[in-house]
Parts: C-alpha cells; sequence; structure tokens
C-alpha cells in the first residue's frame, strides 16, 4: 500500500489540504516523502519517508540501495584515505538500518548507532537529546572504546535533516570528548530552512570543524501560523470520531488495527469514507482497502496495490499458527550497529546471508506471492539485509518495513500516508516501562505472508500474547513466520580464572528496594546481605574490644544512634543551608573525574559514607551531559583491604580503567592510602591492572588526593545521620565466621527503619539545586583543572602533631574533619572535640551531639580543619561515668 503517488493522489495532500502544510524543493521530493499527523506535542506533521522502510513497506533492495548510494556519495567526498578513516554514527531509531548502509557504502568504515535500550555492564560513551522526537534520550554503547576516539571524519546519518538540532547536539557532546577536525551529515532529505541552515555553518565554525552536508533530495516544509495547535485539534477529533463510531481509536490498544476514515468532505476521490463499514465476510469487523501491484519511479520507486476483493483469508483464522525460522545466525555476530559494527563483521554477515536467506524461502508456503519482512524498532539492518537476500531468491514479491515507537494517526485515504496502523504491547522489557507499539501500512495491504524478525530480547511472552504483534499480524495475513536473531551483549573483560576458582560465580549487585531504599538504577551493593545476623554491640563494649585489640572494628556494627526531633531539626536546617555548596562540589568533582579520568566512568562508592556522593555524581552525569553511568558501592576496611571479591566482579563486568573510586571527604587520608596498597596487592594476587587508586571526593580538607569538588572543611549533611541518610544499609562488616574467602563483605538492610529515612530526601534536595549552580560548577570545574592540585598531605601532618600533643600517641584516635568528628559522636567514646575558633553553623550539630555525650568542645587556632574529635586513648568501661557517658580526664 503505498503511499507516493496512489491513483495519482500525493500522499501527502490529505494533510496539505487541512493544514496548509506546504513541501517545497526538488522535483522528487513529493515522490519520496508523504505526510501524516502524530500525537507529538513539539511537532504535528510527520514526514513519512517512502525509501527508509520504516513506515511504507517498500522493496528492500530500494531501502539498501538508498542508504548505500549515499555511502558511495560520502566515500567520494571524503577520498580513499580519509574515508578509511571514518566512523559512521546512525540514530535510533529510524535511521539505524539508513546508517548502516551508509556505513556500507563508505567501504570499510565501523558502524555505531545510538540507542534507547540500556543495556546491563555496557557503560554509555556518550549521549544526547532529539529535540522534537517522542522519545528523545540516545546513548551511545560502543563495545569498543576507542571506537569514537580516532581523529577521522565522524558521518553522521538520520532520515531527515529537519532543524539540525539533534545534529548540533551530538556533535557538541561527542566533539567535548573527543574532538576531530571533520564530520559529514547524512540523510534522505535536507528540510533545514534557511535559517537552520546558516546554524550549521556558524557551529562548525564555533568548533573549529569543517561540516559537509550530504542528502538525497532537499527542500523545505512551509508551516503556516497556529499549524501545531490545529494538527493537535484534528488528531483529537479523528481519534474521538473513530472511538464513537467503533471503538477503534489510536488510544485503544485492544483493537488489532486502528484506522480512520477520510471524511466526507474531504473533496478526495475514493470511497474512504466507508473504510470502516463492516461487511458480512469479514464477521463484522472493519476491513481497510489494500493494495496490489508495483509503481516503479525514477525518483523513490515508489509502488502501490489496488484494493483487493472480498475477505482476506486471515480473517477466518481464531487460532493463528506462528512458524518459528531458525537462521543459524553466526555465533557472536552483532545483530546491528548498537555495540558497533566493524568491516570484519560485515564480511561475516555477507557469507552467512545465502543460507540464512534459503531457510526463509524453504518456510514460506509455495503459493506465497507477495511477502512482508517485518523488522523491530531498532532492528534494522539484520531485517532488512535478510529481506534482501531473500528478494533475490524467493519467487515472490517482498517489501521491508519495521514496528516503531512513534504513535501517528491512521487515515484510511489515498492522499495520506499512513493508511492502518496495527497496536501492540511493548516486548522487549523497555527501560522507560511498558507502552504501545505500531506496525503501519500492514493491515490490509494483502500479504500472502509477514515474517517477523526480532532480536531475541524481544523474544518474550508479550510478543506471543493475544494482543501481541504476532497475533495482530497473524488477523490480516494466512502466514505468519518468526525468525529471531540473537541480542549481541558484549563480553566483560576476560579474566584469567585459575581451575576450580569460584570467583567467577559471584553473584550480582543487590539493588534497592530488597537491600537499601535507594531506587535500583542509584546503586548495586557488591555486599552480602547481613540482615538477619545480630552484629550490634553496645558503644562502649566495642570501643574497649577495639582497643585491647581484642576485635577489629569491622568485627561487629555499633547500635544505631537515633536523633532526637532537635538533632533532626538541626539536619534538615543544615541540609536547606548547604545543598547548593554540595550541589556545586558534586558537579565540580563529577566533571574532573569526566575531564581527566574517563568520559565513561563506572562510580565505585566505598560503602557507605561515599554511596549518596556516588549517587549525587551519578545524578549530574545524567543532569548535564545526558549520561547514565554505572555505580556500586563496595566495602574497604582499614587494616585489611578492599573486598577483592568486589574487585574481581567488577573486572569481569567493566574496564578497570574506567573505574572512579568515590569518597566523602577526606580526614587524614588513611582510606586513601588503604586504597593504594590494596590495589597494589591485589594486581600481584590477580593480574588485573589497570584499577587507579586515587579517590574522588567532594571535600578533601586534608590535601590527600588531586580529584575533589573543595577543600573547604564544610559540613556534608549525610555525614550528620548514619544508615537512614545512607539508604538504610549499616557500615560493612568483615568476619572470618561470616564472609567466606568467595564472598563479598556484608552489610545490614535496616528496613525497621523506613519511618525515618531520609536518603533519597538528601539526594532530591541536593539534585533541585544543580540547575542554579551549572555556572558556578563551570567556573570551578575550569580552576581546579587548571590549577595545582597535587596533594601536599598537610592534614597527615596535623593529625600527628595532635596525636603527640595531646598524649594519645595514636594516629587512628585522632578523626579530623566535620565527617569524621561526626562519626566519633555517633560510633565511638569520644573524649574531646576541637574546634577551630570562630567557626560557625557548619558546628552546630557537632555541638548538639557533644553536649548530648558529655564531651568538651574546645576552641583552638591555627587548626587545618574546622574541627577534630579525639577518640578516648586506652578506652576501658572504668574510663565512664555512671550514666555511660564518658569522663573528662
Amino acid at each position: 500500500m503505498n503511499n507516493a503517488v496512489n491513483d495519482g493522489v500525493w500522499s501527502g495532500s490529505w494533510v496539505a489540504e487541512r493544514l496548509g502544510v506546504q513541501l517545497v524543493g526538488d522535483d522528487g521530493l513529493t515522490r519520496m516523502l508523504g505526510l501524516a499527523l502524530r500525537r507529538n506535542p513539539k511537532r504535528a506533521h510527520l514526514l513519512v519517508s517512502n525509501v527508509l522502510g520504516k513506515h511504507v513497506p517498500q522493496s528492500p533492495s530500494v531501502v539498501y540501495g538508498a542508504g548505500f548510494a549515499l555511502g558511495r556519495r560520502v566515500r567520494d567526498l571524503l577520498g580513499p584515505e580519509e574515508a578509511a578513516r571514518a566512523v559512521v554514527l546512525g540514530y535510533a531509531e529510524t535511521a539505524t538500518g539508513l546508517g548502516h548502509s551508509v556505513a556500507d557504502g563508505v567501504g570499510l568504515a565501523p558502524y555505531l548507532h545510538s540507542t534507547r535500550r540500556p543495556v546491563a555492564g555496557v557503560a554509555p560513551a556518550g549521549g544526547f537529546e532529539e529535540s522534537h522526537s517522542h522519545a528523545t534520550s540516545h546513548l551511545l554503547l560502543p563495545e569498543d572504546p576507542a571506537l569514537l576516539a580516532g581523529d577521522g571524519p565522524l558521518v553522521l546519518v538520520d532520515d531527515e535533516f529537519s532543524t539540525g538540532n539533534t545534529v548540533l547536539n551530538t556533535v557538541r557532546d561527542l566533539h567535548s570528548r573527543y574532538p576531530r577536525r571533520r564530520y559529514v551529515v547524512v540523510a534522505l532529505v535536507d528540510m533545514r530552512s534557511a535559517a537552520d541552515a546558516g546554524r550549521l555553518e556558524e557551529f562548525a565554525r564555533e568548533i573549529g570543524a569543517r561540516v559537509d552536508l550530504v542528502a538525497a533530495a532537499s527542500g523545505t516544509v512551509r508551516l503556516p501560523e497556529g499549524v501545531l495547535e490545529k494538527g493537535q485539534e484534528l488528531v483529537a477529533r479523528f481519534e474521538a470520531e473513530s472511538a464513537a463510531a467503533g471503538g477503534l481509536s489510536s488510544a485503544a490498544p485492544s483493537g488489532p488495527v486502528t484506522q480512520f476514515p477520510a471524511p466526507p468532505d474531504s473533496g478526495v476521490a475514493g470511497p474512504a469514507s466507508e473504510a470502516l463499514a463492516p461487511s458480512p465476510e469479514t464477521d463484522g469487523r472493519p476491513h481497510p482497502p489494500g493494495a496490489r501491484g508495483r509503481v516503479e519511479s525514477a525518483a523513490a520507486a515508489a509502488w502501490a496495490r489496488p484494493a483487493p476483493t472480498g475477505p482476506h483469508p486471515a480473517d477466518e483464522r481464531t487460532h493463528p499458527h506462528v512458524t518459528r525460522v531458525e537462521l543459524a545466525w553466526p555465533r557472536r555476530l552483532p545483530d546491528g550497529g548498537r555495540h558497533g559494527f566493524t568491516p570484519a563483521h560485515r564480511t561475516r554477515l555477507e557469507a552467512a546471508l545465502p543460507a540464512m536467506a534459503a531457510r526463509l524461502t524453504e518456510a514460506l508456503p509455495a503459493d506465497a506471492r507477495s511477502v512482508l519482512v517485518l523488522g523491530f524498532e531498532e532492528l534494522m539492518y539484520a531485517p532488512l539485509r535478510l529481506a534482501r537476500e531473500l528478494e533475490q531468491v524467493a519467487d515472490a514479491e517482498v517489501r521491508y518495513s519495521t514496528t516503531t515507537r512513534s504513535p501517528v494517526l491512521a487515515v484510511d485515504d489515498p492522499g495520506y500516508a499512513i493508511r492502518t496502523r496495527l497496536v501492540f504491547p511493548a516486548h522487549d522489557d523497555p527501560a522507560d516501562g511498558p507502552g504501545e507499539r505500531y506496525a503501519y501500512n500492514v493491515a490490509g495491504a494483502g500479504f500472502d505472508a509477514v515474517i517477523a524478525v526480532v532480536d531475541s530480547a524481544a523474544d518474550t511472552p508479550e510478543l506471543h500474547a493475544d494482543d501481541g504483534l504476532l497475533a495482530q499480524l497473524a488477523a490480516h495475513t494466512p502466514h505468519v513466520l518468526l525468525a529471531v536473531v540473537p541480542s549481541y551483549v558484549p563480553e566483560p573483560p576476560h579474566l584469567a580464572v585459575s581451575p576450580g576458582d569460584t570467583s567467577t560465580m559471584l553473584p550480582e549487585p543487590l539493588r534497592g528496594p530488597a537491600f537499601s531504599s535507594y531506587a535500583p538504577q542509584e546503586v548495586g551493593w557488591l555486599l552480602q546481605d547481613l540482615s538477619d545476623v545480630t552484629l550490634e554491640a553496645p558503644t562502649e563494649e566495642r570501643e574497649e574490644a577495639i582497643q585491647s585489640g581484642g576485635a577489629h572494628y569491622a568485627e561487629s556494627l555499633p547500635v544505631e544512634y537515633q536523633p532526637s526531633e532537635q538533632y533532626q531539626a538541626l539536619f534538615h536546617a543544615a541540609l536547606e543551608e548547604s545543598a547548593a555548596r554540595l550541589a556545586q562540589a558534586v558537579g565540580a568533582v563529577t566533571e574532573l573525574v569526566l575531564a581527566e579520568r574517563s568520559p565513561r566512568p563506572v562510580l565505585v562508592s566505598l560503602a557507605r559514607a561515599g554511596t549518596p556522593v556516588g549517587v549525587l555524581m551519578r545524578r549530574w552525569a545524567q543532569f548535564r551531559h545526558g549520561l547514565e553511568l554505572p555505580h556500586y558501592a563496595v566495602s574497604i576496611v582499614r587494616g585489611r583491604g578492599i573486598d577483592a571479591n568486589a574487585l574481581r566482579w567488577l573486572a569481569q563486568h567493566h574496564d578497570p580503567r574506567d573505574v572512579v573510586f568515590v569518597d566523602g571527604w577526606t580526614g587524614k587520608g588513611a582510606i586513601t592510602r588503604e586504597l593504594a596498597v590494596a590495589l597494589e596487592e591485589f594486581e600481584k594476587s590477580d593480574g588485573v591492572t589497570g584499577f587507579d587508586p586515587e579517590i574522588a571526593v567532594l571535600a578533601d580538607p586534608g590535601s590527600c588526593v588531586r580529584t575533589y569538588g573543595t577543600r573547604e572543611d564544610f559540613l556534608i549533611p549525610s555525614a550528620c545521620l548514619n544508615s537512614t541518610v545512607s539508604g538504610l544499609i549499616s557500615r560493612t562488616v568483615l568476619r572470618a565466621d561470616l564472609v567466606g574467602p568467595n564472598d563479598y563483605h556484608g552489610a545490614k538492610f535496616y528496613r525497621e527503619l523506613a519511618g525515618v529515612d531520609v536518603s533519597v530526601a538528601f539526594l532530591d534536595a541536593v539534585a533541585a539545586r544543580f540547575p542554579e549552580v551549572v555556572d558556578a560548577v563551570e567556573a570551578t570545574a575550569k580552576e581546579l583543572l587548571s590549577g595545582d592540585r597535587e596533594p601536599t598531605w598537610e592534614g597527615w601532618a596535623a593529625v600527628e602533631r595532635i596525636s603527640e600533643e595531646h598524649g594519645i600517641h595514636d594516629v587512628n584516635l585522632v578523626k579530623p574533619g566535620v565527617g569524621e568528628t561526626t562519626r566519633v559522636l555517633l560510633r565511638r567514646v569520644p573524649w574531646k572535640i576541637l574546634a577551630r575558633a570562630g567557626a560557625g553553623a557548619d558546628l552546630d550539630h557537632v555541638r548538639l551531639l557533644a553536649e548530648q555525650r558529655g564531651v568538651p568542645v574546645e576552641e583552638v587556632t591555627e587548626l587545618p580543619y574546622t574541627c577534630v574529635g579525639l577518640i578516648h586513648p586506652k578506652y576501658t568501661r572504668g574510663a565512664t561515668g555512671a550514666d555511660g557517658k564518658a569522663v573528662n580526664v
């Protein structure tokens, strides 16, 4: 059925007449494009391509040839040497197959397309927004991180170039990470206005790179005043009329086919107003007119089918049968360009195509004369190549199109590009949740067989459900075949494993809400759940055991401090006061990480103080750059090192070079040193290299690291509380009878404290300030990146001096900084607090806790920290009074 020209009627005339939309440009433009209306608050009209193979079934040779020809033009433009160094990037979902075809035409270019499907274990190398789309966020997930890092030309491919916003967003994101000298923009049609055309040239001058444009046709869309509102009104009216007539509206997923008749006053020839009229031959169901035959044109090879007569052979089928065809897809051959597709992959595919097409041919009924190969959303290239190969060998007319996320109004009129619409539920468990999906111009087209090609991630019960895609197809064709291509997921970095080593069987990270009150995507905990084990001991007993050498602090847990109403009020006041300062520090440290450590970092928080910071850094990366960074929390224990099994899991699933360890703040730098030693030992024991011991922190008052948001010692409100600001997770536990050689360190989830949990409220309060600190973050990051950030370790020197001056003689009992001092008051037996003279509101909560525990606060001068907490030296329970408070000595 189709669609550029049908019985002399342009498939854009229906929209043009009602909205005053005009398509002006090359002679072949109206043969390549039709018009439709869609439910989209940003743009009313939809340019419907007749050579793309998305909404309009088309000859696969025409679809593939259009992209391949554009690729040949790119190769001629670049010349052989530059073309050999090029990388092609296509846009999801519409242009994934087009971009791949362009890459084939360029020749030796590897191909990558953006995706809206996040893939577990694959870190994004970038992302961008498509401003006018119904689903805007794109991810770039190359298997080879170096794919985008070269300096050869980058070829960006989309089906239409309308405003240039999508391309500018992409280039801006990628150029900041992987600058290069040349970009080539490729589109089937260039539909920019004169003003938009100038923007591309101006942008090229701005970034200092050459930007060329290659298009098969060009023109522009002239939109009258108020067209968006008028289009939305028209869509709403037709949906309401259709729902009233028979319930087959675009909002009703229960109907197998959705269509809208042309109104009686349309002025368009043909009996379109009767399209929804039921007939006895079709058991009362509406059946749209279809088409048979083929009409080629030099510009677009558009085709059309006249309406079939009588009921469709599939109309009486009540139990549709689906034939599954085993393709024997080559092992570990990518199904497309989601993670990259190289010339070597192309060679393997070319060799395998004839045998796969032969299997499809054998599975087709002998009398099939009209066959549709239907791809699936982003999976366009593999079905296209199968369809093209089938077209060469099958004794049938083969057409190709794909399903889509995009909701478009269907009107059964020769002057409208989308004649019918199948509606069915999403069947690949999409990250953004369930929803409707669509197949256009399939119902009523008279296909004798439809071959649905999906990837294995989409071969789900929803696909086979009574209202699923296969059932919807079976209502409109006598034969449905299903071919499943294995979903390609990059293998994690290989680790050499000794025989009998069970480390490769390590469990997946724990996630909320089963473990922690954080959302599952915010953090994965590489810990084991010890919630059912009693680990708490009174603070005084723990202190005596720790200082006597009878136990390590990580072998038990302190009783969770339950804050008073007065203390909780202090927390909320501190959060309100410091949220913007925190947001700025979060933004600054994240920008440093992205600029210096990795454009696609894997954030690994040191549990638990680092976890809220890691979540906030992840949120900043998403807010500012559209990145969805992986984030995990691991245990590190002073004197015993980092959890080696957690490191093994990380190395199996990510490149260690991308891992950035995150903590809240530095005190004297003990954990910084601990991590460096532990990673050195791990490298020797496991042979895994690449982990960087440099910790990224919000605040570095001790001058222990190079990656920080600030070196001020200020109150980070998450330090004021324990589990109730850290996802209800305890500090970590390492005890031989609970943690075996192949186990993660442990922790508890305090579900019973949910009523006083402020973990998410803390994150939301800080993240809400992100927009207002963007300029400050940019200035801070620029200053930090250009300044001297070499650690001086002045904090360590101050701790050694304080330890001796106060007769403690143990630096482990001196806890510098606001955060560490708070921990002393909450978890240990404090002796005294040293506060810098003149310290203000940052110490309100410290003063309150000290008062509650009977601990003196001494003001001192020349203190490099805002405050320092001193743990009672050589503690025994005899050093407390009858009320359990510390005595003043």
